[in-house]
């Protein structure tokens, strides 16, 4: 079975299915592949345990699945569809609280209209097998197809391993931006910029271990320190609205049409004709300071929708998607002022304006425009969700390795 096949039999599951859908994949373990990127959970983590349970329940029902999942090993790919990833991010889907167990929760997804959506879990053989059984108080088995087994799985497998995945995507995107920034400080010397940076940067330790703690289905507490790197994160999204409030009015200010001075761009955007520069680290600090905030959203989230699974929190709901909201339109506004950069034309400074171009200044403007025009590289504007993937790897005892979530 390749990919494409797996992908067709995906998509007709999702299109004949009442509600939305998610998929949980077995696939072997690729060579090469790159554990640190991920968050590591060991076996007794809650994740992990539910994950054990849907393995050992599914060999039960399945000789397919047993096959599959004999080795212990491998990595497992679970497919959300992109309104419930994007919904529980917000907190505003939550598994359904069982009166009749307690603690206990049905495999039903819901919000504050009801149900919207069933976790389903498609087995199937062939080399990228998938693995599927009950898992969590309140599953109900589904019905048998050829080869193999279609059961429902418990929403809390669902939700841990989106807010695992998530929280991997954040922390990679930190990470880069990190790296990216530390490269640009050594260069620029600027100890202003270097606060910023340390500032943010001294946000992780609290936001690794509230994370842990909630995944261990724990409830955070003042001496986690999460209140004062909230607080951080918010003065540096303040200082990303404030600049790029900057950026977009002196865009606005040039001619249209009209070849754009060095100097004078380089006023509103100090060093962006250069390898690195003021406004290319101010970039990597707002992306530093949204994979942070993004982080924090999902911590608010998730912490609420294990604490009490009968509130809805309609109120913090729309708190969080405004925060969602502004997040986005942060990220897209950024990128549109670094799109418009990219496309402009640049021409000499006026204040060195002479009859002919020296090889010197053909040397510098050619060097400067070209550095603008590479902005744009990579930049995309299109926030569309898509069906994530979250990608688990687990080993012989039981352990996980969550890779970042990304588009299916």
């Amino acid at each position: 079975m390749n990919a494409e096949r797996l992908t067709e039999l995906r998509t007709v599951l999702a299109v004949l299915a009442d509600e939305p859908i998610a998929t949980l994949e077995l696939h072997p373990l690729p060579d090469g592949l790159d554990r640190k990127r991920g968050i590591p959970l060991d076996a007794a983590s809650p994740l992990a345990q539910h994950l054990s349970q849907l393995i050992s329940q599914s060999a039960k029902g399945s000789a397919v699945a047993a096959t599959a999942t004999a080795s212990g090993e491998g990595l497992y790919r679970m497919v959300v569809p992109a309104k419930i990833a994007a919904d529980f991010s917000q907190g505003i889907v939550r598994p359904m609280g069982s009166k009749a167990v307690a603690g206990g929760v049905h495999s039903a997804l819901r919000n504050s209209k009801g149900i919207v959506a069933q976790p389903i879990v498609r087995c199937r053989s062939g080399e990228a097998a998938a693995a599927s059984a009950v898992g969590g108080a309140g599953a109900t088995a589904g019905v048998a197809v050829a080869g193999g087994v279609t059961l429902t799985v418990a929403a809390p497998l669902v939700l841990m391993a989106v807010a695992v995945g998530a929280s991997a995507a954040a922390d990679h995107q930190r990470q880069q931006a990190i790296e990216s920034i530390t490269e640009l400080l050594e260069q620029l010397h600027e100890q202003a910029l270097d606060d910023e940076r340390n500032d943010l940067d001294g946000c992780r330790d609290a936001i690794d271990k509230a994370t842990a703690v909630l995944l261990d289905q724990g409830k955070l507490g003042v001496s986690l320190g999460l209140d004062s790197a909230v607080h951080a994160i918010g003065k540096a999204i303040a200082a990303a609205d404030r600049r790029l409030d900057g950026w977009q009015s002196a865009l606005d200010k040039l001619p249209d049409g009209v070849a754009v001075d060095v100097a004078t761009l380089t006023k509103s955007f100090p060093g962006v004709g250069d390898h690195g520069g003021t406004f290319r680290a101010h970039l990597e600090l707002a992306a530093l300071a949204v994979a942070l905030k993004r982080r924090v959203i999902l911590l608010q989230a998730v912490e609420h929708a294990q604490s009490d699974p009968e509130n809805l929190f309609e109120n913090f709901v729309r708190a969080l998607k405004s925060d969602q909201h502004r997040l986005d339109k942060l990220e897209s506004d950024i990128a549109g002022v670094v799109l418009r950069l990219s496309t402009l034309e640049l021409s000499r400074s006026q204040a060195l304006r002479a009859p002919v171009f020296t090889s010197r200044e053909v040397d510098r403007l050619m060097s400067a425009s070209n550095r603008i025009h590479e902005l744009g590289d990579g930049v995309s504007v299109n926030n569309r969700a898509t069906d994530v993937a979250i990608e688990m790897v687990r080993n012989r005892d039981g352990s996980l390795v969550v890779l970042p979530a990304l588009a299916a």
